[in-house]
């Protein structure tokens, strides 16, 4: 794919590819000759390789369904190349290719022109450095909760508070009502008793 036509798509919401477990919407965040990166709201910053890419798609009128802003001071790992980048994310924790058979995950331990070596448990994985289509490392966002969620859950608490409270209310009156009925039946009982015995 040609850098120069996707620079100026750089922090617009795109889906990568139409379906498939490679598929996923997020942010631009920058592209090189040989990869790109995005942030989805899932996984963190993405990173695919440019070869492996079918479509980008961009949503002009309504905008693809993403949900995450990206904080000030945001930062992510850059590199001019593909393989600078598996250098820079060596020793950390790594994903590999979003789904399928080819997912793998774990420590990212060497890189050649070859391959990668991956450390999983008590395996060793190489891969094929052709066969790479994705990495994340587990940079992520958290989601920011919405000002109306808040007042929401604030809203119903309230009125479950509310609820609650009339609840109780009513029924140590209902209580208190049969209470005082059963006493003012004792009463006219014993009343009654004491009239009739004269």
């Amino acid at each position: 794919m040609n850098k120069e036509l996707f620079t100026h798509m750089i922090g617009k919401v795109l889906r990568i590819d139409r379906g498939g477990p490679e598929s996923r919407i997020g942010i631009l965040l920058g592209i090189t000759d040989d990869h790109l990166a995005i942030l989805t709201e899932q996984e963190g910053v993405v990173y695919y390789k440019t070869d492996h890419i079918k479509s980008i798609t961009e949503n002009v009128k309504k905008g693809l369904e993403f949900n995450l802003e990206i904080p000030e001071g945001f930062s992510y790992k850059t590199a001019p190349t593909f393989k600078n980048l598996l250098g820079d994310l060596k020793s950390q924790w790594v994903n590999i290719n979003r789904g399928g058979p080819e997912k793998l995950e774990g420590v990212l331990f060497d890189i050649n022109d070859e391959f990668i070596t991956l450390i999983f448990n008590e395996e060793v994985i190489r891969l094929a450095m052709f066969h790479i289509r994705s990495i994340s490392y587990g940079v992520k966002v958290e989601k920011q909760k919405n000002e109306d969620e808040k007042s929401g859950n604030n809203k119903d608490n309230k009125s479950e508070e509310k609820s609650g409270k009339n609840k109780d209310n009513k029924s140590d009156e209902k209580s208190g009502k049969n209470k005082d009925n059963k006493s003012d039946e004792k009463s006219k009982k014993s009343k009654d008793n004491k009239s009739e015995k004269k």
